[in-house]
């Protein structure tokens, strides 16, 4: 598998990761983690649980961007050389994302989004 390919799985398993901290943040916060309907229960979370389904939201978005840019690079025949630099560069700002999204950190939280978008759009100018 490439560099690309594996940046996509590690990509595809930043919501999950979030979700399981996220339980845990609801049941810390809440006193217990209502699995039937955990998204009413996240609209009554505040703090960390709040910002991790926020996190969690943002990933599923990062990743369909940085799939659809993938998809778009192999169509186009980009050399894997190049996608495995700007694929990790993506991963990178987007673990940093649900960090600083945790922590808390508005600004380094943006920051690390333009990155990750740069490199979705650094992959389709790639392809184009």
């Amino acid at each position: 598998m490439t560099t690309a390919l594996w940046c996509l799985m590690i990509t595809a398993l930043i919501p999950t990761v979030l979700s399981f901290i996220g339980g845990y943040a609801r049941h810390k916060e809440l006193g217990s983690a209502d699995n039937k309907n955990p998204r009413q229960q996240y609209a009554q979370s505040t703090g960390l649980a709040a910002r991790v389904f926020a996190a969690q939201q943002n990933a599923w978005e990062g990743l369909i961007l940085f799939t659809a840019a993938l998809v778009a690079a192999f169509v186009s025949g980009v050399p894997q050389e190049q996608l495995a630099t700007v694929s990790i560069a993506f991963v990178v700002a987007r673990v940093l994302h649900a960090v600083f999204y945790m922590a808390d950190r508005d600004i380094l939280r943006s920051l690390s989004y333009l990155v990750a978008l740069g490199s979705v759009i650094c992959i389709f100018i790639m392809g184009a």
